[in-house]
């Protein structure tokens, strides 16, 4: 008699562990889970079962959620019609949770695959089967979260006692054996950052600063705003561990002093357009707005002490924001630079073509102006430049100039002629002021 033809069914083990713990052992969960699968497809032979030799290992992956590599690779496979049959060693192994395994279902009943529990003996096809799934599954996703709340109050109140959890390193520590230590070449950066905060009072400037200097994160990027307000903002800095905005004392070492931090977040507290304006009152900037490097990118002010001296620069904004290489010239003196732009404009302004374009260009708004009453008003004004406030310059210097093109071998100033008619009012207006206070 001959034996009735059995229909080969494709098996396809699924196994999952939540946690990547102990799974460099030589034999692990999920070898386990898989040695049971393939016993019980072993033991249906005669069913016609047949594993398939491709590994469905999702390790280290929630069951909380689908999005797992081994998974989709499997649930493709389940779509090209590869696979018949899921086995599973238990029901949460697939997913923890209802929603989710509805989905799986969905997919199951849609390309005529099975799936089956090694562990969980039950018929998915009737209404009592289904019942008793959704049972399972309940179970499963309440365990999820009771394990979910067990780490989060595990969590809290490690960080109560100032231990660290993991997450991102901050700059200046590095972590040996699940603690927090100053990692000293850093920690330097961290409290010149700090300190030069505290003397400059900008984050604007101080980032411009720390591009010129090439001080970069740890991965050899520039600082940014952001990141510098987070490095400010950060209390592991003065040894303190932070869970759910509350402080607790750390068990690692602070970087900076308390007072250090206190005096920063002082100053922090002020309004950023205040300590701008500030800022840019005990920095002048005269040629702020018309310096473009030989890219065409403006060069910003900036400026740093040393040794008590305050040096000023312009700096090459595609430096700032790409490094070194954007750009030939990282950046000028502005002391260099203003001297020979106002060195120009003062020889400019005693130049009898720009007296008579100065006189045209007034006389059109001014009744009665006479080129002479130009000449002596633009003369007086070289003796006195010296004495103008930085404020009165600068106002000059916009007047006159249209923008300054620095190359690697020198800069060239290109002149507005429509601002002739405001600076024979700019400049009257200072004669008449010199000669109140005379």
């Amino acid at each position: 008699m001959k034996k009735p033809l059995v229909r080969k069914m494709r098996c396809a083990v699924y196994t999952r562990k939540s946690s990547e713990e102990g799974l460099d052992m030589e034999f692990n969960s999920l070898d386990a889970q898989r040695e049971s699968c393939e016993a019980y497809v072993a033991s249906q032979k005669a069913e016609g079962w047949v594993a398939i030799n491709d590994r469905y290992d999702d390790g280290g992956f929630s069951g909380g959620n689908l999005d797992r590599p081994a998974l989709k690779r499997l649930l493709a496979d389940i779509e090209e019609g590869l696979v018949d049959i899921v086995v599973v060693y238990k029901i949460d192994r697939l997913s923890r949770s209802l929603m989710d395994f509805a989905k799986l279902v969905e997919v199951f009943d849609r390309k005529g695959a099975t799936f089956v529990s090694v562990t969980q003996s039950f018929n998915t096809t009737t209404s009592m089967g289904r019942l008793t799934l959704n049972v399972l599954l309940s179970f499963a996703q309440f365990e999820r979260e009771v394990i979910g709340e067990r780490i989060r109050d595990k969590f809290a109140a490690s960080r109560k006692k100032g231990m660290w959890m993991g997450g991102f390193v901050p700059l200046g520590y590095k972590v040996e054996n699940r603690k927090l230590i100053v990692h000293e070449p850093e920690a330097a950066t961290v409290r010149m950052i700090f300190e030069r905060f505290l003397k400059v009072g900008s984050a604007t400037v101080l980032v411009r600063l720390l591009g010129s200097e090439d001080v970069t994160t740890r991965s050899g990027k520039p600082i940014d705003k952001g990141f510098l307000y987070k490095l400010l903002n950060n209390r592991v800095y003065i040894g303190e561990a932070v869970h759910k905005g509350t402080s607790y004392p750390g068990e690692h070492d602070a970087i900076i002093s308390k007072t250090l931090w206190d005096k920063v977040h002082s100053v922090l507290q002020e309004s950023p357009r205040t300590r701008a304006a500030r800022t840019r009152a005990q920095t002048p900037a005269l040629l702020k707005g018309l310096v473009f490097g030989p890219t065409g990118c403006a060069m910003s002010p900036t400026h740093t002490k040393r040794h008590g001296r305050l040096y000023r620069y312009y700096v090459s904004q595609a430096v700032l924001k790409r490094g070194s290489e954007a750009c030939p010239v990282r950046r000028v003196s502005a002391a260099e630079i203003e001297a020979a732009v106002i060195e120009q404009l003062r020889g400019l302004l005693r130049a009898p073509e720009i007296i008579v374009g100065t006189w045209q260009a007034a006389r059109q708004q001014i009744e009665g102006l006479t080129e002479a009453e130009v000449r002596e008003t633009l003369e007086q004004l070289d003796p006195l430049w010296d004495e103008l406030f930085p404020a009165e310059q600068a106002r000059i210097v916009q007047l006159l100039v249209d923008r300054i093109d620095v190359s690697v071998d020198g800069a060239d100033i290109k002149l507005r002629v429509d601002g002739l008619a405001g600076l024979y009012r700019e400049v009257a207006g200072i004669g008449d002021r010199t000669r109140k206070a005379a």
